[in-house]
């Protein structure tokens, strides 16, 4: 034996690829017996035309183990600095509770599912989404919710879509608010570019000029909650449609979109426990009126029954949908976040309506004790009212620069004002911090009876009503009923599954540990 494989037999070897790569060698043979070809490269040079095949290896360096790549990614990953953000712009700090992270986040047999195209191995998934669904519409103050969508911006680009199809304007021109989140008014540009539409950012004045919708937020991007209500009047009014992105745990506290007479309501579910993941992904939202269910983008989850009569849940309205009307399509069939929308369904479950209440409250609290030591030092909120952001004149740059050598990541509006948002896991001395950028302190309990409300409109109806979301408050509780979910679906922890391929049945454990 050569000393060189003597040698090898000492390095570290790994069966990743045989492991992860399901067919055996002498299933791979018949495979390529029956298509007629030798050997694997056979078949890649058989198919792959030569203009773009690459001869020979790539110049990549040797193989390594799992445990060694893990190991590396482990060790670049620790390079980063990661600072307390306060940028919002919708995008929080959140706390994920244990019992979903281990139970779903991490459990195959809920992130190797598919669509639920067959019903009959899909209640689990089914339910859970019909609870995302509840949600949405119940804080939203809709009637209908979809499934969920990829992300906020390109769920206002949806509503626009949809507000240029229902409405009975022959204007191509749609509103933005001038105080909508940046990367918002950017997709919506992108999207209406290619389809003939006119993205107009501006002051409610604009809709003199024509228009068939108009996008409004609450809270705004600098943080202000108006009230709203006779500006979608005047929406209306104009012959336009009313969409308002929103924040769903404002919409804990605040009169939501439906109730101030919105048409459509969009915006993310990403502070319900996904954590932010450096900007994604996060499930996305509408909501509407039942009368424009035909017309509204994504999946929908209805309640059928089955062929013994028992109540049952099935998509609804799937002739809307891209495999069935092609080019006249209302929905693209990949259009949705299910695994996250379903962890953000939990994070309401899990809760409650009085848990997202004492949530809001405190995100809200700490909002005005900061606003009431600012203008304790002289330094007045660019507004009078807000939920958990504030927007504050100073010189930017500066501040920020204080900020990043404190830990602390702030949002530049301009050159004259910088803006940071709180949310679940801010805390007290985080709160101290801040004010300590613009030289102001924090007094307790001083400053919790002298902070003022901050928002124009309260809530006052109940919501999240249904029972689900009142049973699974302890921990055994919402285990037993994560996996009564689950036993109800079929996935790629229990066998193959007859559909799909876009999913993320493919990555194997290890890839998926970073």
């Amino acid at each position: 034996m050569s000393d060189r494989s003597s040698l090898s037999r000492l390095l570290a070897t790994d069966d990743f690829v045989d492991r992860h790569i399901g067919p055996t060698p002498d299933e791979q043979a018949h495979m390529l017996s029956v298509i007629g070809v030798g050997s694997l490269d056979e078949l890649i040079t058989t198919t792959v035309p030569g203009s773009i095949l690459i001869d020979g290896p790539l110049p990549l360096p040797g193989p390594r183990t799992v445990d060694d790549v893990l190991g590396e990614l482990r060790a670049i990953a620790g390079r980063n600095r990661a600072r307390t953000s306060l940028i919002g712009q919708g995008y929080y700090g959140t706390v994920c509770p244990p019992v979903i992270v281990r139970n779903v986040l991490e459990n195959p047999g809920w992130y190797t599912a598919y669509t639920p195209y067959q019903p009959e191995i899909s209640q689990g998934r089914l339910e859970a989404l019909l609870n995302f669904q509840t949600m949405i519409a119940e804080l939203t103050g809709f009637e209908l919710a979809n499934a969920s969508l990829l992300d906020e911006a390109t769920a206002a680009a949806e509503a626009m879509t949809m507000a240029r199809r229902t409405s009975k304007s022959t204007s191509d021109r749609f509103l933005v608010h001038h105080d909508t989140h940046p990367q918002t008014i950017n997709v919506l540009r992108t999207r209406a570019e290619p389809i003939g539409l006119q993205v107009v950012v501006g002051d409610l004045d604009e809709i003199d000029g024509g228009c068939f919708g108009v996008l409004l937020s609450l809270p705004t991007s600098t943080g202000a909650v108006p009230d709203w209500r006779a500006a979608i009047q005047r929406v209306h009014d104009a012959g336009a449609i009313a969409v308002v992105a929103t924040d769903l745990l404002a919409c804990v506290l605040t009169t939501p979109p439906g109730r101030l007479g919105a048409d459509i309501a969009i915006g993310s579910a990403q502070r319900f426990g996904v954590p932010m993941g450096f900007g994604g992904p996060h499930a996305a939202f509408i909501a509407a009126s039942e009368a424009t269910a035909r017309s509204l983008p994504g999946r929908l989850v209805g309640v059928s029954t089955d062929t013994e009569g028992r109540p049952s849940l099935r998509l609804a309205l799937q002739t809307r949908e891209q495999h069935i009307r092609r080019e006249k399509a209302t929905s693209n069939i990949c259009t949705a976040q299910v695994l996250l929308a379903n962890m953000a369904g939990f994070y309401a479950t899990w809760h409650g309506p009085e848990g997202l209440r004492r949530i809001a409250e405190r995100v809200h609290r700490l909002t005005g004790m900061a606003a009431t030591a600012l203008r304790a030092s002289g330094i007045a909120p660019l507004h009078d009212s807000w939920f958990d952001t504030l927007t504050v004149p100073c010189a930017a740059d500066d501040i920020i620069a204080a900020g990043h050598a404190a830990g602390l990541d702030l949002r530049r509006v301009d050159d004259a004002h910088v803006a940071f948002s709180f949310d679940e896991t801010t805390s007290v001395d985080i709160v101290r911090g801040v004010l300590s950028l613009f030289g102001a302190a924090m007094h307790l309990p001083d400053d919790i009876e002298a902070s003022s409300d901050g928002i124009a409109t309260r809530r006052s109806d109940d919501f999240l009503s249904q029972s689900v979301f009142h049973r699974y408050h302890t921990e055994h509780e919402m285990l037993r009923y994560l996996r009564r979910l689950c036993d109800k679906d079929l996935a790629l922890d229990r066998t193959m599954i007859p559909l799909g391929s876009c999913t993320m049945k493919l990555n194997a454990a290890a890839e998926m540990m970073p």
